[in-house]
């Protein structure tokens, strides 16, 4: 299926937030995010995604 993944159009042959995750290796800490609304880590492996779903996996900045 194809999702856009921070912004960019990927194909992704998973079906959750947890096969995504997996797959994208991100470094830690992050959030994940599925057309805007926050995904709690605990829900990764039930939150499904559908094609042309918006995904965002951000890191937290720190400084002043």
């Amino acid at each position: 299926m194809n999702i856009k993944l921070n912004g960019e159009n990927i194909e992704f042959s998973g079906k959750t937030v947890a096969d995504l995750v997996a797959e994208a290796e991100p470094a830690k800490p992050f959030a994940v995010a599925v057309n805007t609304q926050f995904v709690s880590k605990g829900a990764y492996e039930t939150t499904m995604l559908a094609e042309g779903d918006a995904v965002d996996i951000v890191r937290p900045v720190v400084g002043g």
